[in-house]
């Protein structure tokens, strides 16, 4: 059958969702179209064991973008953010380190470790915060491409530049070097404590396939610091209901806006006529017609197995083929009889409402990323933690708990020793999910008694399941070749595409990953000529 749209959004992630609801909001007559049954991409929320319901991928919020949340009056769609207060480090030693958003409680605990940190730690912030500031209106913008010779695209870079310039010599250093140096040589010059300086550098290898020690990780490091909740700088949270209960609100401005959202409709192909898209195929063989085609799907399979590379200029198709993905995340999620009790700090306390991170030392961090780098996934991970249930009690049962545990790290090119014909990951899953369970019980023994049921996803499942290539989490990885008006290839980092009329919006896009929202809006933005 054939319909005619104005614009069609491939994929119903929170990106495509966000773009679908500018473009109704403008009077536009939309489709999106999700392969899936449920909308949201990996930012889903869904029961996969009864009674406990897992934010299965995406798990925590903080980068979407206040904007957003306020044009498209998310709330009034049933967004709620329950703040996420702290990080917990557990030690081997049996101390740990625990960081709030009570000032003076954070002030004693690092100064446990070191005074000389503690008193830093409010100059890195202000630091950071301003660093934050300067980069802040950059997500918002346009990629401009600094080899054109047009004035419109070259008056953003001398935005960027006269703002750049104003900055105190202090704040201009700091942004060279985090566009330069790893998030470990980076905190180095800031901090001595080692088991700080390894959970704050965490940040800068979230969806990449890089150590701490890694150059380019610095930036990494900032891209997650930029994430606020009403106002404040590096607060993150938890969605009531799961972090599919984001994109639910964000589906639910676009439908009451008028956009049609269909699910189980996986797109085949890109129609494209004399270089123009005009439509797209479904694998049941319908075909819709709409003026403008807008995907949030990465780069590899929009270009490569939706449009074709035979419609592709030789130039941009190898841009593409060279673009990295290289996923190097994994996913255990846990359905608890109870609560873990940790032997650094005992008992069902304060400690377990944020994040509990496994990185007690920059050295351990490190060796994490050794065994990666030879194919192995991690015996001893980086594992980030958290028990959204205690914050939002409707997600278990009374007296039970769901655990979201987030690794690194777990290669997609995966090189362990083979026992059938299986694909490596599918023989090696059980393993990995042990591995991860293993490092948290060495720190919680009361662990393993407690599981009820657990979901183990490699980045091969996260590839089949949510459709991210090589279960890259960010649609392809935050290094510095791969950003701003590099993303995802030269020229073509303002949403346009070689093909008219087909344009990009998922996180393959400027700014990138996280549950941001803002490659979404800013690539309806483009296809509206805004």
């Amino acid at each position: 059958m054939s319909t005619h749209y104005d614009a069609i959004v491939i994929g119903a992630g929170h990106n495509g969702l966000t773009a679908a609801a500018y473009l109704a909001r403008a009077g536009q007559k939309v489709l999106v179209l999700e392969r899936r049954h449920i909308v949201g991409g990996a930012a889903v929320t869904e029961e996969i064991y009864p009674g406990f319901k897992y934010s299965v991928c995406s798990y925590v919020v903080s980068l979407l973008r206040p904007e957003i949340i306020r044009e498209l009056e998310l709330a009034k769609h049933g967004l709620e953010i329950l703040p996420l207060d702290g990080t917990f480090t557990p030690m081997p030693d049996g101390d740990y380190l625990w960081r709030t958003n009570d000032h003076a409680q954070t002030f004693r605990d690092i100064a446990r470790h070191s005074r000389v940190d503690a008193e830093a730690y409010d100059e890195y912030g202000r630091a950071m915060v301003e660093m934050s500031r300067f980069a802040k209106p950059i997500l918002g913008m346009t990629p401009p491409d600094p080899f054109s010779l047009k004035l419109r695209d070259l008056k953003p870079l001398r935005d960027i530049l006269t703002r750049f310039r104003a900055l105190p010599d202090a704040d201009r250093y700091n942004q060279l070097q985090l566009l330069t140096m790893s998030a470990a040589d980076f905190l180095d010059q800031w901090f001595e404590t080692d088991v700080l300086k390894a959970t704050m550098s965490a940040s800068g290898i979230i969806g990449t396939f890089l150590g701490v020690r890694s150059p380019g990780t610095a930036y990494v490091l900032l891209h997650h610091y930029m994430g606020e909740i009403d106002g404040a700088f590096r607060s993150w949270g938890l969605s009531r209901g799961g972090t599919g209960m984001v994109s639910e609100a964000i589906a639910s401005a676009a439908r009451a806006a008028g956009a049609e959202i269909r699910l189980e409709a996986p797109v085949s192909k890109v129609l494209v006529n004399n270089g123009r898209a005009t439509g797209v195929v479904l694998e049941n063989g319908d075909y819709v017609l709409a003026d403008t085609v807008l995907s949030s799907v990465d780069p590899r399979l929009t270009f490569m197995k939706m449009v074709g590379e035979e419609h592709l200029p030789g130039d941009f198709a190898d841009d593409i083929r060279h673009y990295k993905f290289r996923g190097s995340s994994g996913k255990v999620n846990l359905a608890l009889d109870g609560l873990p009790d940790f032997t650094a700090l005992k008992g069902a306390g304060p400690h377990l409402r944020g994040a509990i991170s496994m990185s007690p030392s920059v050295d351990y961090m490190e060796r994490a990323y050794d065994q990666a780098k030879y194919g192995q996934y991690s015996r001893r991970p980086y594992i980030d933690i958290v028990i959204p249930s205690l914050t939002d009690p409707s997600l278990a049962p009374p007296g039970k708990h769901v655990m979201s545990c987030f690794v690194q790290y777990a290669p997609y090119d995966l090189k362990e020793p083979s026992t059938s014909d299986a694909p490596l990951w599918d023989q090696h899953r059980d393993a990995f999910g042990d591995a991860v369970i293993d490092t948290i019980a060495e720190h919680a023994p009361n662990l393993k008694d407690l599981i009820l049921h657990r979901q183990v996803l490699t980045p091969l499942d996260i590839e089949r399941t949510f459709g991210l290539s090589e279960g890259n989490i960010f649609q392809g990885e935050l290094t510095l070749e791969q950003l701003f008006f590099l993303r995802p290839a030269p020229g073509w980092a303002d949403y346009r595409t070689p093909i008219k009329g087909l344009f990009m919006c998922g996180s393959a896009t400027h700014p990138g990953g996280g549950i941001m929202g803002a490659p979404g809006r800013n690539g309806a933005m483009k296809a509206m000529g805004r």
